[in-house]
């Protein structure tokens, strides 16, 4: 007989469920089954990476985009966007000012925006390289060319952030209009080949996901073995066609990362904003249900409020100051330490 507590304590030691189990565990989980399940992914992410939050500068360097995903408040068909792309030198002054706060990872991160072509994202990678030592430069850009991908690596770049979004086909095309499933699938398995640490990811709460479209997502996350993954709740965005349907829950996305870092031990698993915004004390029970990573925001502050993939996001009139030293304080309330290295996957270091 199948029992919540058995199939947790199966999956603690294993690290690994049968999706029929998963299906099931997701569908039978009790009160007492989350906080099992949460004890037990933190002590996952403490027996691999101990107490430690590791802390990335972000820096969302364009809001432009070419692609229409139908929950994106900054998609190309969004009329009500004030749009903006930083220059070179704002990202370099970005990284200047975050690197004097102790930051040693960068994420540059904007929509499919193709005015960065390949040979100015390398100049901008090797710049970063070449001014701040020994930091880790992370992009997220979207879907590129393989060519693309393999120049910036050469040039410096040393992880890619890319959310598969769903693994389901049917999920994905109906939320992607002129998206390309299988190409964005192509595109994860490409980075790993090239050496990038890789990050995926998908949200929580979306308008017709079912409990076996989540078990997908942890199991294509298990094949690709990321090396970071982002989990959030659907936050609708006005001005587009999921602007009034519901959105996601804090608590089915504390389910999702607990089962993952149970799943892929040692992979990073964000805390992410998306949290906040939804419950004061979000990013903190991410890290609780086995969080390791934050990523407070770089940004101009002239720029944070334009770039709002989602209504209602926090945080963006802080100062990047403020912004360091108030979530090292929300770290140190549940304690937990902030590490300012560069924080590779151990996935990648293994």
């Amino acid at each position: 007989m199948r029992t919540v507590q058995g199939i947790l304590s199966k999956l603690y030691t294993e690290n690994n469920l049968t999706k029929d189990n998963m299906i099931w565990l997701l569908e039978n989980m009790d009160k007492k089954g989350k906080e099992l399940l949460f004890d037990y992914a933190r002590k996952t992410r403490n027996r691999c990476y101990g107490d430690r939050v590791f802390m990335r500068g972000l820096i969302e360097f364009s809001n432009i985009c070419s692609r229409n995903c139908i929950y994106c408040g900054i998609r190309a068909s969004n009329k009500n966007v004030a749009r903006y792309r930083l220059t070179k030198d704002e990202i370099l002054d970005c990284c200047k000012e975050g690197y004097d706060l102790g930051y040693r990872t960068f994420v540059l991160q904007g929509g499919e925006d193709g005015w960065y072509t390949a040979d100015r994202v390398a100049d901008i990678v090797s710049s970063i390289k070449e001014l701040f030592p020994k930091v880790a430069v992370t992009l997220s850009l979207g879907e590129r060319s393989y060519h693309d991908y393999r120049l910036w690596y050469e040039t410096g770049a040393d992880r890619y952030l890319l959310r598969h979004e769903t693994a389901s086909r049917q999920l994905y095309e109906r939320l992607h209009p002129d998206g390309d499933f299988d190409n964005r699938r192509e595109c994860l398995f490409s980075l790993k080949e090239i050496g990038y640490q890789v990050g995926a990811g998908f949200m929580v709460g979306l308008p017709g996901q079912s409990v076996y479209n989540l078990v997908e997502d942890i199991y294509f996350l298990k094949e690709l073995n990321a090396d970071m993954i982002g989990i959030g709740p659907f936050i609708p965005a006005q001005n587009t066609p999921l602007g009034k349907e519901g959105g996601g829950k804090v608590e089915d996305v504390l389910v999702m990362l607990a089962l993952v870092r149970l799943m892929l031990p040692l992979t990073l698993l964000p805390a992410t904003t998306a949290m906040g915004t939804l419950d004061p004390k979000g990013r903190e029970k991410a890290l609780k249900a086995g969080g390791n990573v934050v990523m407070p925001n770089l940004s101009p502050i002239a720029t944070k409020s334009k770039y709002q993939l989602y209504d209602n996001k926090i945080c963006t009139g802080d100062e990047s100051a403020h912004c360091r030293v108030c979530i090292e304080n929300r770290i140190n309330s549940i304690g937990m330490k902030v590490d300012m290295g560069r924080g590779d996957s151990l996935v990648h270091l293994n």
